[in-house]
């Protein structure tokens, strides 16, 4: 750990902390010393082994919770327990997310409105019941994982894209309502990252346009994060990890 980068001290809440993006940022912000909070959907197993390894591995305190990040009074009620448990909050990184992809034409409403409220509503909940904690330090470091489908579109998922907007969106406007606080809020769009949600894109015509001429790794967000995370006079911003497939 780089001694003069440290978040010793410092707690952050991940959401989607368990697996591929969420897991690579939970490690990185634990092994720069932080304290972690892992909130998952489902897989309590992957969840534990990421929390097992930050304690293990990089010597901070950590614990998971399983939340619907959709459900605006569980979050509530998971928020209260998260500062019983570390006593405050000093950063949130919103990273859940799901997909439900059709043409639409054929989509279904349900899909529609399950992937606005877990993308969308889902950060909005977490920021909503987070920001008394960052106002009460007068400081607190916001990052919503949003997706370069948001900056392009992209056929097959106008309820992905749209959330991934609409994130870019709520994170420029509680960048400008709590700049005054010492809060920061600012947004990362990953483009083509190899996870499990992905890895069977890999043969996809998209990545001929991109000019890197490949897909990116987990680490190439947590670098994001790690970066934004420091970076004390940057806020409402939307930081590109996409090999330059947007520029």
């Amino acid at each position: 750990m780089n001694e003069n980068k440290s978040l010793k001290g410092k707690t952050a809440v991940v959401t989607g902390g368990s697996r591929g993006i969420g897991e690579a940022i939970s490690l990185r912000l634990a092994s720069l010393g932080a304290n972690i909070a892992i909130i998952y959907a489902g897989n309590e197993e992957a969840a534990n082994k990421v929390c097992s390894k930050c304690i293990e591995e990089y010597k901070v305190e950590a614990k998971t919770y399983k939340l619907d990040v959709s459900d605006f009074n569980a979050v509530k009620e998971t928020v209260a327990l998260i500062k019983k448990d570390f006593g405050t909050v000093h950063i949130l990184v919103n990273n859940a997310g799901i997909t439900k992809d059709n043409l639409i034409a054929m989509m279904k409403e349900e899909d529609f409105d399950a992937v606005m409220d877990t993308n969308l509503k889902g950060a909005f909940n977490m920021i909503r019941h987070l920001s008394g904690l960052f106002i009460r330090n007068r400081e607190g470091c916001i990052i919503n994982i949003s997706s370069v489908s948001a900056l392009l579109g992209n056929a097959g998922q106008c309820n992905y894209s749209a959330s991934k907007a609409g994130l870019i969106a709520l994170t420029k406007s509680v960048a400008r309502e709590l700049s005054s606080k010492g809060v920061r809020c600012n947004a990362i769009a990953p483009g083509f990252i190899v996870t499990a949600m992905t890895e069977d894109q890999a043969d996809n015509p998209l990545l001929e346009h991109i000019p890197l001429k490949r897909m990116g790794s987990v680490e190439d967000v947590a670098d994001a994060v790690e970066y934004l995370v420091f970076a004390s006079y940057v806020t409402g911003d939307v930081l590109k990890v996409d090999g330059g497939i947007a520029m």
